[in-house]
């Protein structure tokens, strides 16, 4: 079964963890700070590449960002490219860096 828990610590630093039966292989490392939300990092064990799991931990980034009322920096190559690709579907949560 695939899990994913938004996993932080009291700074406010962490990740969205992804969890396959029990076994961590995959995390994208955020922090919260204010409004603002910033992803540096997505990573996807070796084993598990190609099977959409980054795409999964996006989602999770996404709907948390909306629930919550945030803005998303994504210094993060993956998320940055997605939000590039698809700027209308991203438009209400990417704050943009100059």
């Amino acid at each position: 079964m695939t899990e994913i828990k938004l996993e932080i610590d009291e700074k406010k630093h962490g990740a969205f963890n992804l969890y396959e039966d029990n076994t961590k292989i995959g995390e994208m490392v955020i922090s919260l700070r204010d409004d603002k939300l910033t992803v540096y990092h997505t990573e996807i064990d070796s084993s598990a590449e190609g099977k959409g799991y980054a795409k999964l931990l996006l989602q999770e980034m996404v709907s948390y960002s909306r629930n919550n009322n945030l803005k998303v920096i994504a210094l993060c190559p993956y998320v940055h490219a997605q939000f590039k690709r698809h700027p209308e579907e991203y438009a209400d949560i990417w704050l943009k860096q100059e």
